[in-house]
């Protein structure tokens, strides 16, 4: 359907959960396009920018952060209840973000370290994706997202057109660069072959490896890429699964991947020193 048509501006809603803002942050960088935004839909939710907010239902609804205690897992459904569409904008909305580290450790034992009455502190065991527990439309990924990609998805629910976002990955970006292939050319571990285009190849571009903000790619390959860093880069297993676990740890394709890996391998590959507290059945529970 195209919105454009109707005889109001339809409401857009902006909405955080455990994020350090940064996607939100990067609509507010829109600047000259932010303006074009506005004029042509109502910001009616949005109170990292303002304090005016009126009441739902709201036609487009922008999910920042991922979901880590009780009361967030039932917010996420009343938003969902009052959104015609719900796009998740960053890797914490779609991956758990860096938080979804929590996924590997008893959860318990960080509280106890850090709060001196953790009895206090009402969490959940893990960080998860939105997806988990709600419908989602579209998935905008990145650590942060890339602000063109954010105006190209609310221009193209305006005009009723699906989001001219590629799946390809890092690599390609790195070719229509120019940039030269750092793994190829200097034997530097590199996540650009399974990592989702959007960045505009940054790391590479400057002689360093993708570290994979912007999460798993359509259909990656990760066991072939894992077996190539082994086999020709020397890396070890606790440093490839350090590789997967950090902005998109709770990426189902990288942690699958990896699993697939260790099982091929005997188990080798979820054998990171610091899984000691975990009992191997429950680690590879938690990223299966």
């Amino acid at each position: 359907m195209n919105v454009m048509k109707r005889g109001r501006k339809p409401k857009l809603a902006v909405w955080k959960f455990a994020s350090c803002d940064g996607c939100q942050l990067s609509l507010l960088d829109c600047e000259d396009e932010l303006l074009t935004i506005a004029d042509a839909v109502e910001i009616a939710y949005f109170v990292e920018a303002s304090r005016s907010i009126s009441r739902g239902p709201y036609d487009l609804s922008l999910v920042e952060g991922s979901i880590t205690t009780p009361h967030d897992a039932e917010r996420i459904r009343r938003v969902r209840r009052v959104s015609r569409f719900l796009v998740t904008i960053g890797a914490c909305a779609t991956a758990g973000g860096i938080q979804a580290l929590r996924n590997f450790r008893d959860v318990s034992e960080f509280t106890a370290r850090v709060y001196a009455h953790p009895e206090y502190i009402d969490t959940l065991a893990t960080s998860t994706a939105i997806a988990d527990h709600v419908a989602v439309d579209f998935e905008l990924r990145g650590c942060p997202i890339n602000k063109h990609q954010l105006v190209e998805l609310i221009g193209a629910y305006l005009c009723g057109r699906k989001p001219d976002i590629p799946g390809h990955s890092v690599c390609t970006e790195c070719k229509r660069a120019g940039a030269v292939c750092v793994t190829v050319a200097r034997g530097t571990p590199c996540l650009g072959p399974v990592t989702h285009a959007g960045c505009g190849a940054l790391c590479p571009r400057y002689d360093r490896g993708c570290y994979g903000c912007y999460g798993p790619m359509d259909s990656p390959n990760v066991p072939s890429l894992q077996t190539w860093w082994q086999d020709r880069l020397a890396v070890s297993e606790s440093d490839l699964i350090r590789a997967y676990r950090s902005f998109n740890a709770g990426a189902v394709a990288f942690q699958a991947g990896v699993a697939r890996k260790g099982r091929a391998d005997g188990g080798g590959a979820d054998t990171d020193p610091r899984d000691a507290a975990l009992d191997s059945s429950t680690r590879r529970d938690r990223i299966s």
